[in-house]
């Protein structure tokens, strides 16, 4: 299976799924090797950390301490139950690939599949 993935970080995407369906958020990171994206305060879980020690430069040789306890995370989401929303029509839309002359040279850009509204949604 191809790794590539028609979601990308900083999409707007709705959660089609799970806890958090019908939310939207920003996609913080994508992960085309496992077909997962993380989004932005959703499908948040908690985890316990111990606190950890951490080398600063600009604190002339002292150490930091990062507080542990129970914290909030936004754990991975399978590309699968997302899907990308069009910034022209603010609706969630499958993604399609056309050739555009942008800038005088042919340009794949990822498209919006709804039949109304067919716009570019690489800004």
């Amino acid at each position: 299976m191809a790794n590539t993935m028609r979601v990308k970080k900083g999409d707007v995407v709705q959660i089609l799924s799970g806890k958090d369906r019908g939310k939207q958020g920003r996609v913080l990171e994508a992960r085309p090797k496992e077909r997962r994206v993380i989004v932005e305060n959703l499908n948040v879980v908690k985890r316990h950390m111990r606190p950890r020690v951490l080398r600063d430069s600009s604190r002339m040789g002292q150490q930091m301490v990062q507080p542990g306890g129970v914290i909030d995370k936004a754990a991975p989401l399978p590309v699968a139950s997302v899907m990308v929303v069009c910034p022209t029509c603010d609706r969630p839309t499958r993604v399609g690939y056309e050739l555009r002359d942008l800038h005088g040279q042919q340009t794949k850009v990822r498209v919006c599949r709804r039949a109304d509204c067919g716009e570019v949604i690489d800004r």
